[in-house]
């Protein structure tokens, strides 16, 4: 049979049943837009978190306390009650050869007021060098100086997103007053919008001096976190170690395994990170997946159904000279096409499915030329596989028992 006429009789022969060509195409395209919209969101939310690391740098470590004998991956959890970093510490390793910027930062949670206006917004205390090692400009005013922070001045620099909060939006808020607690603080600055880096949005948080933090929010002198940054990424190992060795012996540890901190690497949190949404993707995809093979036995039902109501034509014929191989592409070539015609729909509807979904989760749809690629391949994949049966069948049918069927 030529090419030609194999596609035309595909065609006449999927058109005259539309109804059960529409279901069966219908499963398809439902579950190739599953695996299409999950691996999309999950891909999607897996190069958000990605960005929102880098964000951090990659030639940045963050040493924050940590229980002795818990520096393990559940140390973070700790670090709101230990108190072992102090500004003698940040100020020790600025000694580091490998070091180019050291920022100490201490962390609190305050109610913050301007005219009718209130939010509850994270305050850091912080001290000049903390926007140079964390990447941060200033859209409008200026940043904490050091003098500020040697005479406890109460002024206060305000992320993006909280200073809307406060003082709406399109307002420049610098010069302006606002209460928190004991304190009556002058907006000296606003920061450009930088979204979450690391594990802190400065956004929605408002920074002050690091010594009127400790006085007035916290009322501790100890840190919650020392960020550094390192002059030679590829050093940032040997960087890490110089940092652990100083620390260890300024706290006067002599075995690693009881440190009272621990030394996150962006590095390595990244690479942790990215393995964890990949194989949370592959698992989304597997689940929709499942959808497939579904859709796959329908098309074997269909085809096996076709094959039984055209016994008389099969038989036909093969009295007539058509032999097996022509008989057996007819059939696969109409199961291909059912699946090729339900991959195409089911790429659209799951673009749009995973657009959908991202919108209301807040996330972010990433479709990849490689998913749609293996979608296709699936398509033809699972036409030739749950095809194959069938049109083995309809080729191995005797003329002369086909004719006789009734």
């Amino acid at each position: 049979m030529r090419f030609g006429d194999l596609i035309a009789e595909t065609l006449r022969s999927l058109t005259s049943n539309k109804v059960r060509s529409g279901l069966t195409i219908l499963g398809i395209v439902v579950g190739i837009a599953s695996v299409i919209a999950m691996v999309a969101i999950g891909a999607g939310s897996q190069a958000s978190i990605e960005s929102s690391i880098q964000a951090a740098g990659s030639n940045v470590l963050t040493v924050s306390p940590s229980a002795a004998g818990q520096t393990g991956p559940g140390a973070r959890s700790f670090s709101a009650s230990v108190k072992s970093l102090t500004r003698d510490d940040a100020e020790a390793l600025e000694s580091v050869s490998l070091v180019s910027g050291v920022a100490p930062s201490n962390q609190g949670q305050a109610q913050l007021v301007a005219g009718q206006l209130n939010a509850n917004a994270q305050v850091l205390g912080v001290t000049a060098s903390y926007a140079q090692v964390k990447g941060l400009s200033v859209a409008s005013g200026s940043f904490i100086t050091d003098r500020d922070d040697a005479r406890y001045a109460q002024v206060v620099v305000l992320g993006a997103t909280l200073a809307e909060d406060l003082f709406g939006e399109g307002a420049d808020p610098v010069g302006e007053r606002l209460r928190s607690g004991n304190m009556l603080l002058t907006v000296v600055g606003v920061l450009a919008e930088k979204g979450t880096s690391g594990f802190t949005n400065v956004d929605t948080a408002a920074l002050i001096p690091l010594s009127t933090a400790a006085r007035y929010v916290t009322g501790s002198e100890y840190l919650s976190a020392i960020t550094l940054t390192v002059s030679d990424e590829e050093q940032i190992d040997a960087a890490e170690t110089a940092i652990q060795g100083l620390l260890l012996q300024r706290h006067g540890i002599a075995d690693a395994d009881y440190a009272d901190f621990q030394i996150q690497n962006m590095a390595d949190i990244l690479e942790t990170v990215s393995s964890v949404a990949g194989t949370f993707t592959t698992l989304l995809a597997g689940i929709a997946g499942i959808s497939l093979l579904v859709g796959g036995i329908g098309i074997m039902n269909m085809m096996l159904t076709t094959v039984t109501e055209r016994t008389r034509e099969i038989g036909l014929r093969k009295a007539i000279g058509a032999d097996a191989s022509a008989i057996s592409a007819q059939f696969l070539a109409e199961s291909v096409t059912l699946t090729l015609i339900g991959g195409v729909l089911g790429i659209f509807a799951g673009w749009g499915i995973g657009a959908l979904a991202a919108t209301l989760l807040g996330a972010t749809a990433l479709i990849t030329p490689d998913s749609v690629l293996l979608a296709v391949g699936v398509c033809v994949f699972i036409g030739i596989v749950f095809g194959y049966y069938p049109a083995r069948r309809a080729a191995g049918l005797s003329p002369i028992d086909a004719l006789r069927y009734q």
